[in-house]
């Protein structure tokens, strides 16, 4: 970028006891002040805000932008407070802005669709029980104040703190996720990974994580054929060649492609445990197979555990490999061709399954 005062791309990292561990803010500050998500709307991670934009002789009414790479709290709970302070634009993909601008309630706010979905998964009252008593625990003030939102979709440019963003929508952990592509060469002050070479960095949210899985299934029970989209999302990350990932929670991805070719294979493996788990035990529910795979789970992984295991259910039942009847899965064919359920990749044989873990 020619002239002004230069751009800087900080990571202000802050508290997470809920979700996926610690969550990833970042700074665009150039022309005009922007974040890619905000964090959570609760006042002990609104202070490390606070904090981490004094740090660099800013506050929430100078922030011009925000673009969130997804709906969930932990990510764009704060949104609506900082534009009430400064009026700033609030950009999201079309399929998330909904539960961004408070029009539609979220699964932890939306009993009946709790009951909905939890009779899906064939889990147990006792269970739905726990599950929406941690809900009501923790879910009252996690999404904060709605935000008006200017929606876009995949492809779109936007320009944030003086930064031009590519909207790159990557959905299965959300139906809405996007990731934002940009060019670190048109980005004084900020060290590419690859020095020199560097063409293409991107934020990604949590469609790539350093350390875990993206949940999909149970993160947002919206999305049609979730373990589908989430694999293609996956193949298309590799196919970009990504220098660097700037992830939504915890470190910097050094070699994104790797990592997301890795949680491909990783869902290659869990395909065939469901497979497994179905050929031993004869049916059962999306609750029952994620006892085999996860054992007993706890506060949110009690939502992300049987959800996953639906994912994989679903997935397998649109392959024709299972049969649904009623809320339990029947293996038809005990010996599928599993690799031929995903997307192919350049990588696939350099990765094992169990770096996606």
């Amino acid at each position: 970028m020619a002239g002004g005062r230069g751009v800087r791309v900080k990571r202000i990292q802050l508290g997470n006891t809920v979700f996926e561990g610690a969550n990833d803010v970042y700074l665009l500050d150039g022309e005009a002040t922007a974040l890619v998500d905000t964090g959570v709307a609760l006042p002990a991670v609104r202070e490390e805000l606070v904090d981490g934009l004094a740090e660099h002789g800013l506050s929430f009414r100078d922030v011009d932008a925000i673009a969130l790479t997804h709906w969930h709290p932990d990510h764009a709970g704060l949104a609506g407070e900082i534009q009430a302070a400064g009026g700033a634009e609030v950009y999201v993909h079309e399929a998330d802005a909904a539960l961004v601008d408070g029009t539609e309630t979220p699964l932890f706010a939306d009993r009946d669709l709790q009951r909905e979905t939890f009779e899906r998964w064939g889990m147990p009252d006792a269970d739905r029980e726990r599950l929406s008593g941690f809900f009501d625990a923790v879910s009252a003030d996690l999404s904060g104040r709605p935000a008006d939102v200017t929606t876009v979709s995949d492809g779109d440019a936007i320009r944030a703190g003086g930064v031009g963003l590519e909207v790159l929508h990557l959905p299965g952990h959300t139906a809405g996720l996007s990731g934002f592509a940009f060019d670190p060469r048109t980005v004084p002050g900020h060290d590419p990974v690859a020095g020199d070479d560097a063409t293409e960095e991107a934020f990604t949210g949590d469609a790539l994580l350093p350390k875990y899985t993206p949940n999909v299934g149970g993160a947002d029970v919206r999305v049609e054929g979730a373990l589908a989209a989430y694999a293609e999302s996956l193949a298309r990350i590799v196919a970009r060649d990504f220098d660097a990932a700037h992830p939504g929670h915890r470190r910097r991805i050094d070699d994104p492609s790797r990592r997301a070719a890795a949680i491909l294979d990783h869902h290659r493996h869990r395909t065939r445990r469901v497979i497994e788990v179905l050929d031993g035990s004869g049916p059962a529910t999306a609750w029952e197979v994620s006892a085999a795979l996860f054992g007993s789970l706890e506060e949110i992984h009690v939502l992300h555990g049987p959800g996953e295991a639906f994912s994989h259910l679903d997935h397998l039942a649109a392959a024709g490999v299972v049969e649904r009847d009623g809320t339990a899965y029947r293996l038809v064919d005990p010996d599928p061709d599993v690799g031929a359920l995903f997307p192919t990749t350049p990588l696939d044989d350099l990765v094992d399954g169990s770096e996606g873990a």
